[in-house]
């Protein structure tokens, strides 16, 4: 496999783990001020991306990068006196769940951007290809 497939095959996964993030990010997101269906229930429980390095031999040996799992965040949830809501204990504290909109924006925003770096690298990779192609054809 040539060094601009395997720089190729690098960027795409690299894209697909930055998917990965962002849609965890998004789901985080979306679930941050959910609560328990049933009175002193846990609510939504933050996720997180565990990504990995590996070598692809298929891929002459290269580094890349993959997602490990996606795994639950085991802080603590946040605490509120509210006796009067339906997920309320019977303390009167409603659990909610152990995420931060700002965390979440900013893994966001850096999981776009690394997207958009390793789509511009395999553009470019893209773009070196042809134009090999197109010398070569001359």
């Amino acid at each position: 496999m040539s060094d601009l497939n395997n720089a190729m095959l690098v960027s795409s996964r690299g894209m697909q783990v930055q998917t990965t993030r962002a849609r965890v990010a998004a789901e985080n997101i979306a679930n941050a001020f959910s609560t328990s269906s049933v009175p002193g229930g846990d609510p939504y429980r933050r996720k997180t991306v565990e990504t990995d390095n590996f070598v692809d031999p298929t891929a002459g040996r290269t580094a890349m990068v993959r997602v490990k799992k996606i795994a639950e965040d085991s802080g603590d949830f946040e605490l509120k006196y509210d006796p009067g809501h339906p997920a309320a204990n019977k303390d009167g504290y409603v659990k909610y769940p152990n995420v931060s909109t700002n965390l979440e924006s900013m893994d966001l925003r850096e999981a776009r951007r690394t997207y958009e770096a390793n789509l511009n690298a395999l553009m470019t990779s893209r773009d070196m290809a042809r134009s090999t192609l197109d010398i070569l054809k001359q």
